[in-house]
């Protein structure tokens, strides 16, 4: 099969390298997928610059979430069939022509999207369901903040947040993420160049949870628009991570500030996000409530581009490769 390996250097012209690999085989409990689009993700920018290292027994080969047709039933396997439309979340090894995974991480591809649609979905919905719906316990009538909210997962977390019945500040930066983030349904858009974001969300009320991927820069600002018992919810630090916290405030306040990753979870855990995410998140796809903007498409051939594309940051929702 053809998969792209991380051969050397930072950059992706340097580092990612199209090969030619032996085709991997399912074990029990596993199934294989021919891979017809991955999803790319920060995380595997992450990984090529060598600060985001494969968990143990992971694929070596990039890629988090795949759609595809299940080509390969391993033993023990009881829910899938080959050649069902499936897709599905991955510790590694997306960025290939066939990825086998644990088959309870997979999911069927709801009605109505296509493979570039669904390959956006597993790891995007799953890192939106468990930090905003469990860690952040968004409730219908509440407000949700989202920094970055024109990223693959911020247009997520608008959508999803938006079909619980709650309400979405988004920030992102520039006039048309602004408008991007306003046309998928946040209640409050704001330019992060231009509008003063403290006085605004301090106008609207404040907010019950923030989803936050910028980190440092956003840190005191977090801090004074969360309303009493507010959730504080850290998933990446593209600013810096250190950050400095008023322990009084948060004291005062009584916010509750995690943080979490997905990848390096155990397969248990990760079985139980997927079918609470397919049980709570899968209707509202099936519904049109949630679509997955997708940005660009890119051949496999072609993830180096797809790399300077995510990292350019001017794109709105997600990037796609198509196997």
């Amino acid at each position: 099969m053809r998969a792209v390996e991380i051969t050397g250097g930072s950059g992706p012209a340097e580092a990612l390298t199209l090969v030619e690999r032996p085709d991997p085989v399912a074990g029990p409990g596993q199934i294989r997928i021919r891979v017809r689009a991955a999803g790319v993700n920060r995380p595997d920018l992450l990984q090529r610059l060598g600060r985001y290292p494969a968990p143990p027994g992971a694929s070596d080969i990039l890629g988090l979430e795949v759609a595809g047709e299940v080509d390969q039933v391993g033993e023990d396997v009881g829910r899938w069939s080959v050649g069902d439309r499936v897709c599905a979340l991955l510790g590694g090894g997306g960025y290939a022509d066939y990825a086998v995974v644990d088959a309870r991480h997979a999911v069927p591809i709801p009605d109505g999207l296509d493979f570039v649609q669904a390959a956006a979905l597993p790891e995007t919905v799953c890192t939106v369901f468990t930090n905003v719906f469990e860690d952040g316990a968004l409730k219908p009538g509440e407000t949700l903040l989202i920094h970055g909210a024109t990223s693959g997962i911020g247009v997520t977390a608008i959508q999803m947040a938006k079909a619980a019945n709650a309400r979405v500040i988004a920030t992102s930066r520039g006039a048309d993420k602004t408008e991007a983030a306003r046309a998928l349904g946040a209640d409050l858009s704001l330019d992060a160049r231009s509008d003063d974001l403290e006085a605004a969300i301090t106008a609207f009320g404040g907010v019950d949870v923030v989803l936050d991927m910028v980190g440092a820069d956003y840190a005191a600002l977090n801090q004074s628009v969360l309303k009493p018992f507010g959730r504080w919810v850290v998933i990446a630090t593209l600013s810096g991570a250190l950050a400095q916290i008023d322990l009084g405030r948060l004291m005062m306040k009584r916010i509750i500030l995690t943080g979490s990753t997905l990848r390096a979870r155990p397969a248990a855990e990760k079985a139980r996000l997927i079918g609470a995410v397919e049980a709570t998140a899968w209707p509202w796809l099936a519904e049109g409530l949630v679509r997955p903007p997708i940005d660009a498409v890119f051949p496999l051939e072609q993830a180096s581009a797809a790399h300077l594309r995510l990292e350019a940051g001017g794109h709105v929702g997600k990037i796609v490769l198509t196997a």
